[in-house]
């Protein structure tokens, strides 16, 4: 029953902004750590960033520090991701994905369906 249902994509011109929610159920939100991943056409998986649980630690790939933003609202049990300054170079389908922790490992357990955003002129 866990489900994981991303909105908020869309097409934007470089420099624009987008804001992607992550709405959850079916488990506890607050007890997992979330990320955001992303896939362009032709390429494989890339991660985006991460969340610990309570909203105050977060990382970020190189590529979109000082432009993107990750938080959480356990209470309504949705992620979010402020994007900021688009490039070309987001174009993708973005996945929020539920983290398993165990032994050392970090896995991704469930996926979303994914939103697209397209950052075209």
């Amino acid at each position: 029953q866990v489900q994981l249902v991303e909105s908020g994509g869309g097409l934007v011109q470089p420099g624009g902004s987008l804001r992607l929610s992550c709405a959850a159920s079916g488990f506890t939100f607050s007890r997992y750590l979330l990320s955001w991943v992303r896939q362009a056409p032709g390429r494989g998986p890339e991660w985006v960033s991460v969340i610990n649980t309570g909203g105050d630690s977060t990382r970020y790939a190189d590529s979109v520090k000082g432009r993107f933003t990750i938080s959480r609202d356990n209470g309504k049990n949705t992620l979010y991701l402020q994007m900021n300054s688009l490039k070309p170079e987001d174009t993708a389908l973005y996945y929020c994905a539920r983290i398993k922790l165990s032994a050392g490992r970090a896995l991704y357990d469930n996926w979303g369906q994914g939103t697209q955003v397209t950052v075209s002129s």
